[in-house]
């Protein structure tokens, strides 16, 4: 299973001594408009092509505009046995919205 975050409990993770893996599952195009520093692109669509990248043992935290694809992106990958799994609930639009950092 996984676990939504507010922008202000990611950014607590963020900084913390083991900050979690950040995956943006949005597409070029909307990557282009901004994104989370740090986060690792791997669009949604492309997600079960490049599931072995990602260590199932360390904690990801994904995210797209608005919450909907991360939550898919988060339950695909807890099918395949990722356990440490969140998602930013808004997206990085509620990112925004908090007054959180937006890398162009």
């Amino acid at each position: 299973m996984y676990q939504s975050l507010d922008p202000a409990g990611l950014q607590t993770l963020l900084q913390g001594a083991a900050p979690p893996r950040l995956i943006d599952v949005r597409n070029a195009a909307e990557i282009a408009r901004g994104a989370i520093a740090g986060a690792t692109h791997i669009e949604l669509s492309a997600l079960p092509a490049r599931a072995a990248e990602l260590d199932p043992e360390v904690p990801c935290v994904l995210y797209c505009l608005s919450g909907a694809r991360s939550a898919q992106g988060c339950a695909y990958l807890a099918q395949r046995g990722f356990q440490r799994l969140y998602h930013l609930d808004g997206g990085i639009a509620a990112w925004a919205r908090a007054g959180l950092p937006v890398t162009l």
